[in-house]
């Protein structure tokens, strides 16, 4: 069932307040739109990101964000980008590393970016410790194996206030909702 939701993420100072507006969240698979294109680049939205792409182009979606119908329930609660050359992996934006270490079978960098917005990356081995501020695009880690994502793929993650949201959104890449006319039959 689609719900609006409007997301307002905060700047530190001398950056603008960025508000995203998405107007629908899809249960299903957002299919190769999501990607914007093999580069990366952009969306369907015309977007305003508040996050840049955790890695160098080229490079392309494999996984969709896939919503869970609850808390517990099966889902997919991320994308998982495959790289296409460089291995490094970088800050999506500012922020205080929370955690970096193995999680079971893979490495796994979190990052606490304020207002309540946490990204995950994994697997990464990071180059950065907990406690360390980092910077948008600053590389925090390169890729590594292990997870659920397939080999050569980067396993991208946002919650906002605990709950996980596409990180397409925060991206500014996620494609329009497109309304079409009602046929009164």
């Amino acid at each position: 069932m689609p719900r609006t939701v409007v997301f307002r993420f905060a700047r530190a100072a001398g950056r603008a307040t960025v508000a995203a507006v998405a107007a629908a969240f899809l249960a299903g698979s957002l299919g190769a739109a999501a990607a914007g294109s093999e580069t990366g680049g952009g969306g369907a939205n015309g977007g305003v990101a508040a996050w840049s792409w955790p890695v160098a182009p080229p490079f392309g979606i494999v996984r969709d964000y896939l919503a869970p119908a609850h808390a517990y329930g099966p889902g997919h609660r991320g994308i998982d980008i495959a790289l296409r050359g460089e291995t490094s992996v970088r800050a999506p934006d500012d922020g205080v590393v929370a955690f970096a270490g193995r999680v079971v079978d893979r490495r796994v960098l979190t990052i606490d970016h304020g207002e309540g917005i946490v990204s995950t990356l994994e697997p990464v081995e990071a180059l950065v410790v907990p406690g360390e501020r980092v910077m948008r695009g600053e590389v925090v880690g390169v890729l590594s194996v292990g997870g659920h994502a397939e080999p050569g793929a980067l396993h991208l993650g946002a919650r906002l206030d605990g709950e996980y949201l596409n990180p397409l959104v925060l991206l500014g890449a996620m494609p329009r909702a497109v309304l079409l006319p009602y046929a009164d039959r």
